[in-house]
């Protein structure tokens, strides 16, 4: 065996074994995805109720009509101000009807799904080649 065929051969099994493990971990994840949703559905109870608990942080509220008739605050003020309340009360009613446990579910189902994607086809293709230089 030549060191170019030694060097190809090596080339061939790491890349398929990367696959392989590719392949396998996105798997591995799904398949703990799905029984911790049908099985063990207390498994996540802990980090369901550690995302219900995140929130936008609190802002103390403004009463804004108070410096309505001060002449310590200009006009120009009063309106930046707000402006930045009610981006803020938007930004907030937006970030409450956001649902952050199936957010980060399916975060992680698009990671697992491209795990085997690429996995996949990477294995086969090396593993073929393989398969056609040792028939």
């Amino acid at each position: 065996m030549n060191k170019k065929s030694i060097i190809r051969t090596i080339y061939l099994y790491l890349f398929a074994g990367i696959g392989l493990i590719l392949l396998i971990i996105g798997v591995v994840r799904f398949i703990d995805m799905g029984l911790k949703a049908t099985v063990f559905t207390q498994a996540d109870s802990v980090a369901r109720l550690q995302q219900d608990q995140l929130n936008i942080p609190r802002v103390p509220t403004i009463n804004i009509e108070r410096y309505e008739d001060s002449q310590e605050v200009t006009e120009e003020e009063l309106e930046s101000l707000r402006s930045i309340i009610e981006d803020y009360e938007s930004q907030k009613k937006e970030w409450e009807s956001i649902d952050r446990y199936t957010a980060r579910r399916q975060e992680e189902a698009s990671i697992n799904l491209a795990l085997i994607l690429v996995g996949l086809p990477l294995y086969l293709y090396h593993w073929k080649i393989i398969k056609e230089t040792t028939a």
